[in-house]
């Protein structure tokens, strides 16, 4: 284990350069993969919380409603 991380070390400090190109794309995608990541979680959150509340909120009228029709 420790021969793994020693050389693990050793090739980290070991870098050269490696004279590729990266265009403008790269950065673009990117960002635009980091924006969907955080969409999706605020989506995935928004329907844990939306719809247990929703269905609350139903169940509440169709109380309401009967309350009413039993009124009447």
């Amino acid at each position: 284990m420790f021969r793994l991380i020693s050389c693990s070390i050793i090739f980290c400090l070991m870098t050269s350069s490696s004279f590729a190109y990266l265009g403008p794309g790269i950065g673009g995608g990117a960002i635009a993969a980091t924006i969907g990541i955080i969409i999706a979680i605020f989506a995935g959150l928004f329907g844990l919380i939306w719809f247990p509340i929703k269905r609350i909120l139903k169940k509440r009228k169709k109380s309401r409603e009967q309350q009413q029709n039993k009124i009447d």
